[in-house]
Order: C-alpha cells, then sequence, then structure tokens
C-alpha cells in the first residue's frame, strides 16, 4: 500500500505498521500467540530496556491501567513475568521468560529479513539512510505554538462553549 503524503507523519506510521504487521503475521506463521499492537508496542519498549510499567505507559501516553492490562495479558500467555526491580524493590518490572526470549529471538531473525526484502523493494541505499536518520539524535520533544492568528482552536472552542 502506497501512503503518499506531504505530512511526514504519515508514511512514517505506514512504514511501522508495514513492518509491525509483517513482523506479527510472520511470528503466527511460526507459531507464536497473536500480538495486538498494544502488546506489540508493550514488546517494543521491554526490548529497548524500558521495564517498568509507569515508564511504558509514559512513552506509549497511555493510562498505567491500559499498560498494566496489556501486560497481564503477556504475563497469562506465558510471554512476560513480573519481577521485583533490583534498584527499587517497591516496583515491579517487566522481564521476559524463557518463551519470550525465544519468541524475541525468533522476531530479530524475522525483523532481518523483513529489512533484507524492504531493501530489495526500494533499495538499499534507502533503508540505509532511513536507518541512519531515525538512529540520529533528534533532540527532545518540541512544541510549535501557533500564533493566535493562524490557530483555528479558539474560534472552535467557542463555538463548542456555545453549543452547551
Amino acid at each position: 500500500m502506497i501512503f503518499k503524503s506531504d505530512y511526514l507523519i504519515v508514511p512514517l506510521l505506514a512504514g511501522f505498521e508495514w513492518f509491525d504487521e509483517s513482523l506479527q503475521m510472520s511470528l503466527r506463521e511460526a507459531g507464536w500467540p497473536h500480538l495486538t499492537r498494544p502488546e506489540s508496542m508493550v514488546m517494543m519498549h521491554v526490548q529497548m530496556d524500558v521495564v517498568r510499567p509507569a515508564d511504558i505507559a509514559r512513552s506509549l501516553r497511555l493510562t498505567r491501567q491500559a499498560v498494566h492490562s496489556t501486560i497481564n495479558s503477556l504475563v497469562e500467555r506465558g510471554v512476560f513475568e513480573m519481577a521485583d526491580d533490583p534498584t527499587d524493590g517497591r516496583i515491579r518490572i517487566v522481564q521476559l521468560t524463557p518463551m519470550g526470549k525465544a519468541m524475541r529471538q525468533d522476531a530479530r531473525k524475522i525483523v532481518e529479513h523483513l529489512t533484507q526484502e524492504l531493501s530489495r523493494r526500494i533499495g538499499a541505499r534507502r533503508v540505509k539512510a532511513l536507518n541512519e536518520a531515525f538512529a540520529g539524535d533528534w533532540g527532545a520533544p518540541i512544541v510549535h505554538a501557533l500564533p493566535a492568528s493562524e490557530s483555528k482552536a479558539p474560534a472552535f472552542r467557542q463555538a463548542q462553549d456555545k453549543k452547551q
């Protein structure tokens, strides 16, 4: 599927969805349990060593309850286990079980294959450029404040207030 847009965020999301869907279909084909998109996102955070549920929730901009529900689903299926945080015994962290580690090993192989396939489809130079661009330090997120004269929000909120 081709997504053309002047907004960089659209092809970024489409690329992510292509990778995630391809990975999830391949894992299911290999016999691993189906993962929802939120479960997949939590798995990626654990892969990046973000293992405290509160940190995962903050990063994904989800409620702690939603993240705990997602984690509990993966615990019930044997992918995760909860353990005491070695730096703070009051906190529980997510760890991969032996099953979760085996699944991660298969996922790594699949991602390598997907990367090779993407290189074949769009060119190795483009894939290398994407990797370099996304691996770079983008700095902290920024806020771009629209001048009041350009923002549609005040007029929209005013109209909404009149309706109520």
